[in-house]
């Protein structure tokens, strides 16, 4: 049955127009964006095939162009439309980040920080550079390594803290397991930018681990 007959308090767009895009489930929230379904499949069906093939809405948002032009009823258009959707959603937490200080907006620095991190299936170490009252100046990935861990040269983060001028900084990377918790390298290398930056008078704010949750706070958890 196509999603035209259905009952009109069930179709997902209808439903979101009157409810609010949370009322909706996953599985509908992808419909509304793929629009049209494929012969002998409404929208929502193909939604939900695509999220079990791809593992949830973090696999298929972080697929690359190959991957997800091979499920049913996508292709390099869509792909395009979700980098863009993707995108826009990371500059307007861009955005709400750069209006005020990050200490007294914790919930969207993360939320910020998870849109940039989560999904990569390898580390990534980032910066967010902040002025004197702690608002972005540039968020920067500066190292990548391997799942196990990635490369980190104190000498190139004080460097990049320089060119734009930061006063403080925040760092953040993501453990490709999922599992948030810091481990003791984690720590030391912290302790380490945190001596080497102290030389040239850049505060080091916290260290943001990024998994399948909101992330992990080293300052929180008084390892800073």
């Amino acid at each position: 049955m196509a999603i035209t007959d259905w009952p009109e308090d069930e179709r997902p767009r209808e439903k979101l127009l009157k409810l609010g895009a949370t009322a909706l489930t996953d599985a509908e929230l992808l419909a509304i964006f793929l629009r049209t379904g494929i012969p002998g499949k409404s929208a929502v069906d193909l939604a939900r095939e695509l999220l079990t093939e791809f593992n949830g809405l973090i696999g298929l948002f972080s697929a690359n162009e190959h991957a997800f032009c091979q499920g049913k009823g996508l292709g390099a258009a869509k792909y395009a439309q979700l980098q863009a959707v993707l995108e826009m959603s990371r500059r307007y937490l861009r955005e709400e980040l750069g209006e005020r200080d990050v200490l007294t907006n914790a919930a969207a620095t993360r939320r910020y920080l998870k849109m940039h991190l989560r999904g990569y299936p390898y580390e990534v170490f980032a910066c967010l550079f902040l002025d004197t009252r702690h608002r972005v100046i540039e968020y920067n990935e500066l190292f990548r390594g391997s799942i196990d861990g990635a490369s980190v040269h104190p000498r190139e983060v004080i460097r990049a803290a320089m060119r734009c001028n930061a006063a403080a900084v925040i760092f953040a990377h993501n453990h490709p397991s999922g599992v948030a918790e810091p481990s003791n390298a984690d720590v030391q290398i912290t302790h380490q930018l945190k001596q080497a930056l102290s030389l040239v008078e850049v505060r080091v704010l916290d260290h943001i681990i990024i998994g399948e949750d909101d992330g992990t706070s080293l300052a929180e958890l008084g390892l800073i």
